[in-house]
């Protein structure tokens, strides 16, 4: 599994999708920098990259790259090559090369301009949507042969978590804010991973004051140890239990 994941991963970061997207990243970091001396703000305004822009460019990549690969993994397996082997160092190598683009694109100025706890969860948490993004990205591959379906069920795992997520917890804490919901909210949050990221570079930059009372409930709770091995696991589960799901359907799929 290891030449597999040394051949594509460097097979990966000489395309010109991954070389643009680190450079987008570093050109966006370094510009943003620039316009404010403020490391905190410069977080806060990468925030939005983070939570927007790496789990949609992770997530197609990903999808594409499976599907264009998919005569090299019929090639691999034809060969006396083990299915798990050939799929899990497709899924290692596309996750890793990405991770590497974020963290020289979204990194590398930060020791510049100063290395802050937030710009060190911002990485943390971007590396950790990669992975998840990934995970769905091949579950959505394995789950049709036809390449638009797939794009689009990635899409759509994208946009659910993106955006219709956060309005279906506006829904349920505006139709029930007579009661206490912080834990009800806590368990919301941990279903998707996106909200999960946010809370956890909102607290490090210290303006969870702007959340109200819950935001004094996040801080309370994902400021402990428990907290943060809370938030560290069900982030590990979203990148295992997709992954873990699509190996399962790759291995009994008709090729």
């Amino acid at each position: 599994m290891s030449r597999i994941i040394r051949y594509v991963f460097y097979d990966i970061l000489r395309t010109r999708f991954v070389i643009f997207y680190t450079l987008f990243l570093l050109g966006s970091t370094f510009a943003l920098f620039q316009l404010d001396a403020d490391p905190g703000k410069v977080i806060l305004s990468m925030m939005n990259v983070v939570l927007m822009v790496v789990p949609l460019v992770s997530i197609v990549f990903a999808s594409i790259h499976f599907y264009n690969s998919y005569e090299f993994i019929e090639l691999m397996i034809a060969q006396p090559v083990n299915r798990k082997s050939v799929f899990m160092g497709q899924y290692f190598a596309v996750a890793s090369s990405l991770s590497l683009a974020l963290l020289t694109g979204a990194g590398l100025p930060m020791p510049f301009y100063g290395i802050t706890p937030a710009g060190i969860a911002l990485l943390y948490t971007g590396i950790l949507l990669t992975w998840v993004f990934v995970s769905l990205a091949f579950l959505s591959a394995v789950l049709t042969r036809d390449k638009a379906k797939a794009i689009g069920v990635a899409l759509l795992f994208w946009f659910y978590f993106s955006l219709i997520y956060d309005g279906l917890i506006l829904w349920v804490m505006y139709s029930f804010m007579d009661y206490p919901l912080e834990k009800v909210t806590l368990a919301l949050v941990s279903l998707n991973p996106v909200d999960l990221a946010r809370i956890i570079l909102l607290l490090q930059l210290d303006i969870s004051a702007l959340m109200g009372y819950t935001g004094a409930f996040y801080k309370a709770f994902f400021g402990s140890s428990a907290g943060i091995l809370f938030s560290a696991g069900v982030l590990v589960l979203w990148v295992v239990l997709p992954v873990w799901l699509s190996l399962r359907i790759f291995m009994r799929k008709d090729l």
